[in-house]
């Protein structure tokens, strides 16, 4: 009789414990979130080291919900000719996975794109002379490619 009872008290606990879960409402996503999203999306050097701080310190934006994937520069080289675009895909991946799952992509595409090729100027800015010229010419080739593929 006492393993009958415990049974069913072990039954109904775990039946209450399980609607209790399943009632329980799911952590809001903060409203800033589009803010902060477009704030890490602009074409200024201030906006990319704010996404690059935050992406290094993932954790503390949990609540946002930020898809951090990236692919890097996809099917194109993502240090082309040694110049470091690697940074510059991820931050551009980032902006169109976000505004894809808010469903305003259309909206800020060609922001994203600018942004995406600010960062490729200021990596050609470390270089000079026929560096400079073919990391320039680099840049502005992937530009126009995410301008038309994107």
């Amino acid at each position: 009789m006492r393993q009958r009872l415990a049974t069913v008290l072990t039954a109904t606990l775990l039946a209450f414990g399980g609607v209790a879960v399943a009632a329980a409402p799911a952590q809001a996503v903060p409203a800033n979130k589009p803010q902060v999203l477009s704030s890490w999306t602009q074409t200024s050097a201030s906006s990319y080291n704010a996404w690059l701080s935050a992406r290094n310190n993932q954790g503390a934006w949990s609540a946002y919900r930020f898809d951090w994937s990236t692919d890097y520069c996809s099917s194109s080289p993502d240090n082309p000719f040694g110049f470091p675009f690697s940074l510059s895909c991820a931050r551009h991946d980032f902006g169109y996975r976000n505004y894809r799952a808010a469903g305003t992509f259309s909206a800020n595409k060609a922001r994203l794109d600018s942004a995406f090729y600010a960062d490729l100027q200021r990596v050609c800015d470390r270089y000079s002379g026929a560096t400079g010229s073919a990391c320039d010419a680099t840049a502005w080739t992937y530009y126009q490619a995410v301008r038309a593929f994107g």
